[in-house]
């Protein structure tokens, strides 16, 4: 019987970290209403918050790519799990806006970075020279099917229970992580005397261990303001930021709410989307390293916007058969977009430094993430009603379409090995 590669079980790993690290983040949205009830706050209000979390997370990711460099994966990810447990642990205490703010805001939002944005590069980069793209789909996939598959778990418990005792399972959770990473991760292949999956070592422990990290990532991101390719990638991510977690995952079970919907029912369907797309982003993962990736880009923003444009038509008609094809079909499109992003700037600015500028384009999707959690509060407050922030979101998709379709196509192209 052959030898499983330790890279897979580093893959596994990583894996189980980034769900637990995406259903954190994305059960802030479960807890609207029992927020609202409990405490008396406005929606906007909560909406900042989670605005907030989605915004640090991103602007911090580039800067977590830069620190993993100068001390390491697997210590980086010990202090972030720990970071969201700790806030997680205060949340069960908390009793003013300003505590949400700083533990869900700020905490929460600091501890999901690295397992929500530069992670998966990093992972596909030092243990993985074939399957690379593989890799990083199905990492990429573990980032929102960790907040779509288990969130019918915690709308469930916060109805059946209370909303302390959800957010108390999830504490359990982001605890057996640290034991986990603390056990079995590891640093680089080389540690225990391995090669990266299917080839040589592609990256250095030391080239850029000396450097101070904030230096390092804001040198990185003005490098990569010369590049017409970083801004059209930037650009577009901030569409999808706001397409996908700001929206969707912020507001999708208070606009089914309103239209009688219950809420463990709203939550089954991004539940549904988790699994879908797991399938969805692990094989645009596969296409990415054989098609062009400007056209699989294209394709997704596209189809991603005739989803959204659905939606409001599902929910006016009452047609649950038109609410389970909109969850299948975006679905399979919520993040595929990421592998064909993260190997146009592996081509455009090499395996090292692309770590640090894909962070940076990810600020640009949190940027987009956080205007859309805020900006479809306020649309509610203002309307009593979603209608108007889905429409305009998938409109904005149509014009990501158009974005990513002009870039070069020498970067492009799939990259080998």
């Amino acid at each position: 019987m052959k030898k499983i590669h330790y890279s897979w079980v580093i893959l596994s790993i990583v894996f189980i970290s980034i769900i637990v690290a995406g259903i954190t983040r994305s059960s802030s949205g479960v807890f609207i209403i029992p927020f609202e009830n409990e405490f008396g706050w406005e929606r906007t209000e909560i909406s900042i918050a989670i605005g907030l979390n989605l915004l640090m997370y991103g602007l911090s990711g580039p800067f977590m790519g830069a620190f993993v460099q100068i001390i390491g994966v697997k210590k980086m990810m010990i202090i972030s799990m720990f970071t969201m447990a700790i806030g997680l642990a205060l949340s069960l205490v908390m009793s003013e806006t300003w505590h949400l703010l700083i533990l869900w805001g700020i905490l929460i939002g600091l501890g999901a970075s690295l397992f929500l944005t530069v992670l998966s590069p990093i992972i596909a980069n030092r243990w993985f020279h074939q399957r690379r793209g593989l890799a990083i789909g199905i990492l990429t996939a573990s980032t929102a099917t960790g907040q779509l598959v288990l969130l019918p778990v915690v709308a469930y418990v916060v109805e059946a229970s209370s909303w302390r005792f959800s957010i108390f399972i999830i504490l359990v959770l982001a605890l057996l992580t640290i034991i986990l990473l603390i056990v079995f991760m590891k640093e680089f292949p080389k540690d225990i005397g391995l090669s990266p999956y299917g080839g040589e070592a592609t990256v250095s422990a030391s080239k850029l261990a000396t450097r101070n990290p904030f230096s390092l990532a804001i040198k990185t991101l003005f490098e990569a303001f010369k590049y017409r390719e970083f801004w059209l990638l930037a650009g577009s991510f901030f569409i999808c930021g706001l397409s996908t977690s700001g929206l969707i995952g912020t507001h999708f079970i208070a606009y089914c709410i309103g239209f009688g919907i219950a809420s463990v029912t709203a939550a089954s369907m991004l539940s549904v989307m988790g699994v879908f797309d797991l399938v969805g982003t692990t094989v645009s993962g596969w296409l990415s390293d054989k098609i062009d990736n400007r056209w699989l880009l294209f394709w997704y923003y596209l189809l991603r916007g005739l989803s959204l444009l659905l939606l409001p038509i599902a929910l006016f008609d009452g047609s649950f058969v038109l609410l389970i094809v909109f969850s299948l079909f975006y679905g399979l499109d919520w993040i595929a977009t990421v592998p064909p992003t993260i190997n146009i700037a592996r081509n455009v600015f090499g395996i090292e430094k692309s770590v640090i500028v894909y962070g940076w384009i990810f600020t640009a999707h949190q940027m987009g993430a956080a205007t859309a959690a805020l900006g479809g509060g306020l649309v509610f407050e203002r309307f009593n009603d979603y209608t108007s922030a889905f429409i305009g979101a998938g409109i904005l998709c149509f014009l990501a379409s158009l974005s990513v379709i002009i870039i070069r196509k020498k970067y492009a192209l799939p990259v080998k090995g």
